[in-house]
């Protein structure tokens, strides 16, 4: 009797699952109708209270300037809302029935991969968060000419806030001391390189072809180089050379959110990964390229960051830096400067705690070849008959 009541049991549950899962599937449709008229209302209003909110903003301190701004809040709140709805209601109901499109699929594993932040990294959710439901919705309007217009100015406003808010709390986190590890604060670098990205190749487009006033003129020919990095598979160097460039243009774009000191870190990672990548070649060809590509970014770290560096933690580095800069600024010749930037780098190298000892007799052998230094004989024999080592000699 009992293995027949289970039997039993099993077969209603069956029966019961297979009608309620045939109802959800009629059902969809409608739902997918309802929360898609839902959220249009709800844009709608958003995109109407965002321009009251502008003016307001434009206009100063005005007696309703507040309800204004807490009109938009809410209409921002419930339009996220009604976006989220849609996922759980529709697009999780579509994905969990087996009768959801690719595009669908792709939107609910990066919904989870966004609310998995929320436990450990609360700031970053919040942000990534309302990105990830804004962007949805922007799949939608963008083939709407007319919808796509009307929304485009609150979409760029809003991204543009919220990619800062990113960014700044990664460089907060990179001066946390708290977490110093350096598995830790690689893979902030990673992010931080990966949300440039993002930024300037999924809104900087849009923002150059609305840019009447060529704001962004300044930045076109870093741009233009970029795009280079963004057809085939790059190797190492290559990723290397295009993060050297996204944190070029993120000094005219996000020169609060990502400050110098957090752009200074991100350089100098770049530099240890570029030393370790010429120590790591395993051709002479590609060592060379790697080489020139750490000069590259040794002259961009020094052109487009240390040059603009004000505030300096010894009064001493900031004098040092002096006579280097002056120095760069009066040489002509490429050979002169890489000549100028290895022994800069080998002075720094030599007073770190870490061990350079290969990237050293690199630096060495380079400068042997520019004939800047003597290689003395490796040893002698004094009058008492031991014998002492040679280094090689720069000559200045």
């Amino acid at each position: 009797m009992e293995q027949r009541g289970i039997r039993v049991l099993e077969t209603n549950t069956t029966f019961f699952s297979k009608i309620t899962t045939s109802i959800t599937k009629l059902l969809i449709p409608t739902k997918v109708g309802i929360n898609s008229m839902l959220i249009s209302l709800k844009r709608n209003t958003l995109i109407k209270a965002y321009e009251g909110y502008k003016h307001a903003n434009e206009e100063g301190e005005t007696p309703k300037k507040e309800a204004i701004i807490q009109k938009y809040e809410d209409a921002y709140a419930l339009y996220l809302e009604a976006i989220d709805k849609y996922i759980m209601d529709s697009v999780y109901t579509k994905v969990k029935n087996n009768n959801a499109s690719e595009f669908e699929r792709n939107a609910l594993s990066k919904y989870y991969e966004v609310t998995h932040l929320k436990e450990s990294e609360y700031l970053e959710y919040k942000y990534r968060k309302q990105k990830y439901l804004i962007e949805l919705d922007y799949e939608n309007v963008r083939e709407n000419a007319k919808t796509k217009n009307k929304f485009l100015p609150f979409y760029i406003n809003k991204m543009d806030s919220l990619y800062k808010a990113i960014l700044k709390n990664y460089s907060i986190q990179l001066s946390d001391y708290i977490h110093s590890n350096a598995q830790y604060k690689s893979n902030l670098y990673t992010k931080i390189f990966s949300t440039l990205e993002d930024y300037i190749t999924n809104i900087l487009p849009i923002k150059l072809e609305l840019d009447s006033e060529n704001e962004y003129q300044v930045i076109l020919n870093e741009y233009e180089k970029y795009e280079n990095y963004t057809v085939g598979k790059l190797d190492e160097r290559e990723q290397i050379e295009r993060n050297m460039i996204l944190l070029g243009i993120s000094r005219q774009l996000f020169t609060h959110s990502l400050p110098l000191i957090a752009a200074e870190q991100c350089y100098v990672y770049l530099l240890k990964e570029t030393r370790a990548l010429i120590i790591n070649a395993k051709t002479q060809e590609k060592q060379e390229e790697a080489y020139q590509m750490l000069i590259t970014l040794i002259e961009d770290y020094n052109v487009k960051l240390l040059s603009t560096k004000i505030y300096w933690d010894k009064p001493g580095d900031k004098e040092e830096y002096k006579k280097f800069w002056n120095e760069y600024k009066s040489i002509e010749s490429q050979q002169e400067k890489e000549i100028l930037f290895i022994k800069n780098d080998l002075k720094k190298l030599r007073q770190a705690k870490k061990e350079y000892k290969e990237i050293i007799k690199f630096y060495h052998k380079k400068l042997l070849e520019y004939g800047v230094m003597k290689n003395l004989k490796n040893s002698y024999k004094t009058l008492t008959g031991r014998f002492i080592k040679n280094g090689n000699s720069i000559r200045n």
